[in-house]
């Protein structure tokens, strides 16, 4: 069955999910968290994609984040998925899908509900119990966001890579 049309809102914040296929892992060492983060700062800055907050689990992704313009939305996650899906096949000699359909937005009201839902984000490693505290873990932005400390895509846009 067919999906109907995304609602896309002009100025408009989103919670964007995407699940690995079947559930499979996505990420399985630092490298591929590495490269993930790599190909979004790319994707970001190409379609003007402004990133409030992120998650990356061992199977999903959360993001939150705002497209200066609403019908980049879509190019973005575009982009992102199929240049990680491209470098994960060829790094695990896979062909095919990496992720389960196509990605999942929910709107976002720009207030105390932004924040509420970055630090939902952000707490998944420790409800997942992969972390006791997440402050622990490195692939979310509470460490740059809570703890003010330079997160990865911090130093490479430092490094001007």
């Amino acid at each position: 069955m067919p999906t109907g049309p995304r609602l896309l809102i002009k100025n408009a914040c989103y919670h964007i999910t995407a699940r690995g296929n079947q559930r499979q892992q996505v990420f399985f060492d630092e490298k591929d968290y590495k490269r993930y983060l790599l190909i979004l700062r790319k994707y970001k800055r190409k379609f003007g994609f402004l990133l409030y907050g992120y998650c990356l689990m061992p199977n999903h992704i959360h993001l939150i984040g705002e497209p200066k313009l609403s019908a980049n939305m879509a190019k973005f996650m575009q982009g992102l998925s199929r240049a990680y899906t491209a470098y994960f096949n060829k790094r695990y000699k896979k062909v095919g899908h990496l992720w389960q359909g196509r990605f999942k937005s929910k709107v976002i009201v720009k207030d105390n509900y932004l924040i509420d839902c970055i630090h939902y984000v952000e707490f998944n490693p420790v409800r997942a119990k992969i972390v006791k505290s997440a402050g622990e873990y490195r692939w979310s932005s509470y460490q740059e966001r809570v703890l003010g400390r330079s997160s990865f895509i911090q130093l490479l846009e430092q490094l001007q890579l």
